[in-house]
């Protein structure tokens, strides 16, 4: 079939995009690995003397190494008097630290809303370009923190960089899903989430104590990433626009068909323009659609709530808790070296990702959520098991361990990479833009509350927690099962037909279209 046809101009302008997504893993990652080192420097800068021996343990609790070995002076005997000044600064230094790290979501926050409103005012291209920008200046700050107020210029470059992975995280699925073939669109679509998880895995290799994780790199590592910002922005001028966008809503079907004929590698694109036609009928009499239309109007309600629900699956599954708690359980197994141990949970994640590439469009993307949910569901209760009976059997620590990989392998095979691409193909051209920006602002919403809450969440619950994401999954695995239609190989048209009969109030229908998108899956 010539649309299956993978062009070099396809490769190229896929890889340029995802060059953003490998940059919102990094900025998630890299953080991490100095943690102590960059907490020191703060109490350096703020003329904070190192006496609390307690406080800095604490910091260290989560740390992926050993101490750092302090250059700057240290008190060993604290006055009583001085306690109390010690703990308000021990405070200060935590609160500051929390900002430099959540200070990235509340950006990703933020900006998520304008990714599709900029894709439509500027054209994918250029608001790539744009956004790199602030990716620059983010980069920049950090890389220059050093010299000046570090924690100022930490905190507002991690801002910056938020604002640039916010409007990434809506522009790279939306430029990826509308230059796709159809037959390709699943499998390219997993690649934002590869980059993402590849990004993550290099940011914790270049972040070990002797590459760039050292207390004179750290500002480098965190200022890498404009390397990558000037990397991309010249890449881009080289890349195809969108045909989507030229033809749907620019109206420009010359360019169009150049740009598809470049992407697709043959001259006749009549039926990719065809189609576009088709879909650019309906939209001009469904006119542009905002966030509140997708709530009111009741033929966007479904899709646009099984999108939330997809986004909410993919944070509150607690990957994030996993990655958190993987070091410590990785440390009460003996191993020596922790931070080797939860790089290797970098690589298991990226290996995943790039086995559901292949797997998408093979078992469907339904089928393949449903698969990574279950699997989940059954890991966080080996986990919780594990770390219940961890003082009674040593011998848990692994079982605890095996779950760990097998939950981060799970989560790469479906609900990791799956909801970002598969919103892109619940709406066609009108409403996809708002629809992308309300899926990005809930994903880095979750993002934001599992960050902030799950610290206070696992102190009260202490080695139950796993349980309690286990009834979680379970409850997103039923909502998927009985709630989300097959997208894989179906026009928009197709899809949003499918959501009609989903959203049937007899319950016999709706078994039978379960029945068919599984057929459909296994036959394709």
């Amino acid at each position: 079939m010539a649309e299956d046809k993978v062009t070099g101009i396809l490769v190229f302008a896929v890889f340029t995009a995802a060059l953003g997504s490998f940059q919102f893993g990094y900025d998630v990652g890299v953080i991490n690995a100095p943690q102590q080192i960059i907490i020191s420097h703060y109490r350096h800068v703020l003329g904070i003397p190192l006496d609390d021996r307690k406080a800095f343990n604490d910091y260290a609790i989560n740390g992926t190494d050993e101490l750092p070995t302090i250059p700057y002076p240290v008190n060993p005997t604290p006055t009583p008097w001085a306690e109390e000044d010690s703990m308000a600064s021990a405070n200060l230094i935590t609160m500051l630290w929390s900002l430099s790290v959540s200070s990235f979501a509340i950006g990703g926050m933020i900006a998520s809303f304008f990714g599709g409103l900029l894709g439509d005012m500027f054209g994918r291209i250029k608001a790539m370009l744009i956004a790199n920008s602030l990716s620059l200046v983010g980069a920049l700050l950090m890389g220059f923190s050093k010299l000046g107020p570090s924690h100022i210029l930490i905190i507002a470059g991690r801002g910056i960089s938020g604002l640039y992975c916010g409007l990434i995280s809506g522009l790279v699925p939306m430029y990826i899903g509308e230059i796709a073939p159809i037959t390709l669109r699943g499998a390219l679509g997993t690649l934002h989430q590869l980059a993402v998880v590849t990004g993550i895995l290099i940011s914790q290799i270049v972040g070990l104590d002797f590459i760039l994780g050292s207390h004179d790199l750290w500002h480098i590592l965190l200022g890498l990433s404009a390397v990558r910002a000037i990397l991309q922005s010249l890449l881009l001028f080289f890349c195809p626009e969108s045909p989507r966008y030229l033809y749907i809503k620019l109206d420009e079907e010359v360019k169009a068909r150049k740009s598809l004929q470049r992407l697709r590698g043959y001259d006749d694109v009549t039926k990719d323009i065809n189609e576009m036609r088709k879909e650019r009928e309906e939209t001009s009499s469904e006119q542009k659609v905002s966030i509140i239309q997708l709530f009111t109007s009741s033929s966007y309600r479904q899709p646009i709530l099984v999108a939330l629900m997809l986004h909410m699956a993919q944070q509150f599954s607690g990957i994030n808790g996993i990655f958190y708690y993987s070091t410590s359980i990785f440390q009460k197994a003996g191993i020596s070296q922790p931070v080797y141990a939860t790089i290797g949970v970098g690589a298991v994640n990226t290996v995943f990702t790039a086995v559901s590439v292949f797997l998408v469009e093979k078992a469907g993307r339904r089928s393949l959520f449903l698969i990574g949910m279950s699997g989940m569901f059954f890991c966080a209760i080996f986990m919780s098991v594990g770390l219940v009976l961890l003082d009674k059997f040593a011998w848990m620590s692994y079982v605890s361990m095996i779950a760990i990989f097998l939950f981060v392998s799970f989560f790469e095979i479906g609900p990791g990479p799956i909801p970002w691409f598969m919103v892109a193909e619940f709406f066609s051209q009108g409403p996809r833009p708002a629809a992308l920006a309300t899926a990005a602002f809930s994903n880095w919403t979750c993002n934001f509350i599992v960050a902030l809450c799950f610290q206070y969440i696992a102190d009260f619950c202490g080695p139950y927690v796993f349980f309690l994401f286990a009834g979680v999954v379970l409850a997103f695995t039923l909502f998927t099962f009985f709630k989300v239609p097959e997208t894989k190989g179906k026009s928009f048209e197709e899809i949003s037909a499918e959501f009609k009969k989903k959203g049937g109030s007899a319950k016999r229908p709706t078994a039978a279209v379960e029945m068919k998108f599984l057929g459909a899956a296994e036959t394709v």
